[in-house]
């Protein structure tokens, strides 16, 4: 089944690996001054980047897409040869990004292959499908976007057009039926509108601004969290939002990520960065004083924001921002009680997501045995390291994916993939084990026999970024939160103003029980009260009018429509206190 997933998944990046080729040729076609730069393969489908001589936009993809499918049918074969550096010059004379990429293949003594189909030759390492006139059938342009080239906002402004393709009709028609459901549930669109979060020129691109509804949310979310992490023993810590650049040049941070920090040069001429993670900080709480083994582990849990100085050009609504928050927690612990630790944090995060309607699948991110110099410390710890997370697996009964490369730099990992209400895979809670940090910092406790015992290092975080893991929420539910989530979990619908003070009696009852409640105090027609809840969401709306008052009850309606249900007034408190405390 996995060697099934895995071949298909490599037919998938070759055919759209092809698209993009023949994306390029049709550019070329219609605009032949325009230099093509890379194309590769993505998850979802493949783009390709250009530097056109004249603007370019999505209004041009259709005549694009139509002049592919013009040229598929010469497309019977894709040749390649392999070439000098000096015959690779001559073919790309006049594309200076070709010309660059070409020189580093040079310098790197790499063989330099070019590859044709149809009247198209493009430098490129291979991995196409065998016969493009007749698998390439099925792709569509979707988007048009601003790229720097090799991603630094120091080189040109290139246009990045993306694509995707599949082997089937079938296929590529789910796939843009689901894009067209997923504009509808964009978090960019939808937490603006429920008044979630805003953002401002003023303060800047990529720091989201929370409102009072929005931060319920987080809040609800992030004490979920804590009461998890309280049952396990953590206890709450604090740290600064800056710090010296010796703290992360000890970590290994500086070297890896010094030029994604902000930094910060004191009136005295010392450096700091504003923090972009919180583990090299929590070593040092750790580290303030000896711990016995009997102190072991040592468990501390931090909510808190890092940033980092991400390219304008890649900040994308929640998705991708400066200002992240972090759930974050780490556990100081002697190597016997990893996996103990370990399984008290997969608890926490099958309880967790549960609750928030997530099934998950397990991926075990591993190191790249090729690229040592990736990461830090020696390669027998990290064996040691990828060892027991198979083992942990294993004792779970649970199916893992191995990825190499995924690894953090300074450790393996779980990280635990959610699939959303559109079939979307995204990764969310992530359990981190470390064993090269404590070494860096000299991290130890005092065993039985009286002498030092390096510990090891559990970096665990639930939601991970609170801002990323709020967007995929929103469009999991397309803004409709369960009740427990619900910013406004019940909205008060009087008939006319006649029955306010019934409302207000309805409302007070509400709110003694802990419902978050407002009251439609408008002097408006129902129906556009009806209207206006339903677009903020609200799952309960209760209409009161004559009968409701002398009844005390209330006219039950949903988000989702349907027939009014009346409920004596006790009766539907009881039954949403008892769903909210369900996390129903």
């Amino acid at each position: 089944m996995k060697q099934h997933a895995s071949n298909e998944k490599n037919y998938l990046q070759r055919l759209r690996h092809s698209a993009a080729h023949l994306l390029a040729a049709a550019v070329l076609q219609l605009y032949p001054d325009a230099k093509p730069t890379i194309g590769p393969a993505i998850d979802d489908g493949f783009y390709y980047d250009f530097d056109f001589p004249e603007p370019v936009g999505e209004a041009e993809l259709a005549a694009i897409e139509q002049k592919m499918h013009a040229l598929l049918s010469r497309w019977k074969e894709f040749s390649h040869r392999e070439v000098s550096p000096k015959e690779a010059r001559a073919q790309f004379a006049r594309n200076a990004y070709k010309l660059e990429l070409i020189d580093e293949l040079d310098q790197q003594k790499e063989a330099i292959t070019l590859y044709t189909s149809g009247a198209f030759t493009d430098l490129c390492r291979g991995g196409h499908v065998e016969k493009p006139s007749e698998e390439l059938q099925h792709f569509k342009l979707l988007s048009v976007a601003g790229a720097y080239w090799r991603g630094s906002e120091k080189n040109s402004m290139l246009t990045r057009i993306y694509g995707t393709a599949f082997s089937s009709k079938k296929e590529l028609d789910e796939y843009l039926q689901m894009k067209e459901e997923a504009k509808k549930r964009d978090h960019k669109v939808l937490g603006p509108q429920l008044d979630l979060f805003t953002f401002s020129e003023l303060v800047g691109s990529g720091l989201p601004l929370w409102t009072p509804k929005g931060m319920v949310i987080r809040s609800e979310l992030d004490n979920f969290v804590w009461q998890l992490r309280q049952e396990k023993g953590y206890q709450r810590v604090e740290i600064p939002h800056i710090t010296k650049k010796d703290l992360y040049e000890t970590s290994g941070h500086w070297d890896k990520f010094k030029d994604e920090l902000f930094r910060i040069v004191t009136r005295e001429g010392h450096e700091f960065a504003m923090k972009p993670m919180n583990c090299p900080h929590h070593t040092q709480i750790f580290a303030r004083k000896p711990h016995s083994y009997r102190e072991m582990p040592q468990r501390y849990a931090n909510t808190t924001m890092v940033y980092r100085d991400e390219q304008s050009g890649e900040l994308a609504g929640l998705s991708r921002v400066r200002s992240i928050t972090q759930d974050d927690a780490h556990v100081f612990c002697r190597p016997s009680q990893i996996k103990e630790e370990m399984f008290k944090i997969w608890d926490i995060i099958d309880t967790f997501y549960s609750a928030v309607g997530f099934d998950l699948d397990l991926r075990i991110s591993l190191s790249d045995p090729a690229e040592p110099k990736k990461y830090l410390g020696k390669r027998d710890d990290w064996l040691v390291a990828e060892a027991t997370l198979r083992e942990m697996a294993d004792e779970r009964g649970v199916e893992a994916q191995e990825v190499e490369g995924e690894a953090a730099f300074y450790g393996p990992k779980l990280d635990f993939m959610a699939r959303d209400a559109l079939g979307r895979e995204w990764q969310v809670a992530t359990i981190q084990l470390d064993m090269n940090m404590p070494e860096r910092f000299d991290l130890y406790c005092i065993n039985e026999s009286g002498e030092k015992e390096r510990v090891v290092m559990i970096h665990a975080a639930i939601m991970g970024a609170i801002e990323r893991y709020l967007s995929i929420l929103i469009e999991h539910y397309a803004g409709a939160f369960p009740v427990w989530l619900s910013p406004v979990q019940v909205k008060i619908l009087p008939i006319s103003d006649k029955f306010l003070e019934y409302a207000h009696s309805v409302e007070k009852t509400l709110q003694e029980q802990g419902v978050r409640v407002e009251l439609d105090e408008r002097s408006e027609r129902l129906s556009a009260k009806i209207r206006d809840a339903q677009l903020e969401k609200t799952p309960y709306m209760l209409v009161v009018g004559e009968k409701e008052q002398a009844d005390n009850s209330v006219a039950v309606r949903t988000r989702e429509g349907g027939a009014q249900e009346v409920l004596a007034l006790d009766s539907f408190v009881e039954q949403v206190v008892r769903e909210i405390s369900e996390r129903a």
